[in-house]
């Protein structure tokens, strides 16, 4: 085990943090989520010697971000404090670099005198409803309607009219990810069967970097080859499946900019990519859809969180296990 040096600031020590957790295997956006975290305290502590920081220290760290810091949001709302959630993943981050420091360097962890931020539980995010879908797909035709001083009113068609409205249906039948949708190629979907591979790794975004399958209905790939037929490239299995700004990939700040956008022009409140994941996950379960395939569908690792889409669906586990029961059903 390596030996802690007399003084080693928490600058020098976060380079060495994120270059471990990057060589550990996790996701970019994990490494940056740490990266960000810890700068602000690095801001706002300054830069000490890591083997003098206190549970104290640290306790003074997430009081100030629970009663005084405000973040600098690029949608405005400045004046907005951070949830608990948000103060529960900085002390996730700080517990993470403090693990790794004692380790790394046979120090002591101030962290485990720091008790955990409590998170009270979030209200269940209700699915979209059938009109709200339908308002969405309309509001993909056209811009927002024009004033002028010298014409009358009117509106101009939707340049990414196509690509919006299959976009909405893709999120909408699959329940992928933000970044998952984003990093589909053309060749991904199998426009015969409704067969989209999620690739596995770094390429794919899948959580825990494992691929899967999903499917997608005839409705949403109707849409899809409308948008594709457009394109040049639209026959190009390696090329990105939706285009963004400047004719680049997709990405998931663009995608949230584009749902939010539709949402408030036809009054759709909560119009985001997991919203409509969790649209899919319900309406799974309530036709019919049962836990395993859906967990594996939604690509989670343990039932947790399908059960938990399965209380919010109403849907009776109890009577379903009855009904698949194969001890049961094969009269053991």
């Amino acid at each position: 085990m390596n030996q802690r040096p007399r003084v080693l600031n928490f600058s020098s020590a976060l380079n060495g943090f994120l270059q471990y957790k990057l060589a550990e295997g996790l996701s970019p956006a994990t490494v940056f989520n740490y990266e960000r975290d810890l700068k602000l305290w690095l801001e706002h502590m300054g830069d000490q010697d890591i083997g003098k920081i206190t549970s104290a220290n640290l306790l003074e760290f997430l009081n100030y971000l629970r009663s005084e810091y405000v973040p600098r949001r690029i949608a405005g709302g400045e004046e907005r404090k951070l949830s608990d959630k948000t103060i529960y993943n900085f002390y996730v981050s700080l517990s993470a670099f403090f693990t790794w420091a004692s380790m790394e360097f046979e120090m002591a962890n101030p962290m485990k005198k720091v008790p955990r931020p409590r998170v009270a539980e979030d209200a269940p995010v209700e699915p979209f409803r059938r009109e709200e879908i339908e308002l969405l797909i309309k509001a993909c035709d056209t811009c927002a309607e024009a004033d002028t001083h010298d014409r009358r009113k009117f509106t101009m068609a939707r340049p990414t009219g196509k690509r919006d409205k299959a976009i909405l249906l893709m999120l909408l039948d699959t329940g992928l990810r933000a970044s998952e949708l984003c990093a589909l190629r053309i060749g991904d979907v199998d426009m015969k069967t409704g067969k989209v591979t999620i690739r596995p790794g770094l390429e794919g975004k899948a959580k825990g970097r494992k691929g899967r399958t999903v499917y997608v209905g005839k409705s949403a790939r109707r849409f899809l080859w409308r948008y594709l037929t457009e394109r040049v490239d639209g026959t190009d299995p390696d090329e990105p499946l939706f285009i963004g700004k400047f004719n680049r990939p997709m990405n998931r700040d663009g995608l949230r900019q584009l749902l939010g956008s539709l949402g408030e022009k036809v009054q759709v409140r909560k119009c985001h990519p997991h919203r409509f994941r969790h649209t899919f996950a319900i309406t799974y379960l309530r036709s019919g859809g049962d836990l395993f395939t859906l967990k594996s569908l939604l690509g989670h690792s343990t039932l947790e969180m399908v059960e938990h889409y399965a209380r919010i669906a109403d849907v009776d586990v109890e009577q379903a296990h009855r009904k698949a029961s194969p001890a049961d059903n094969w009269r053991l």
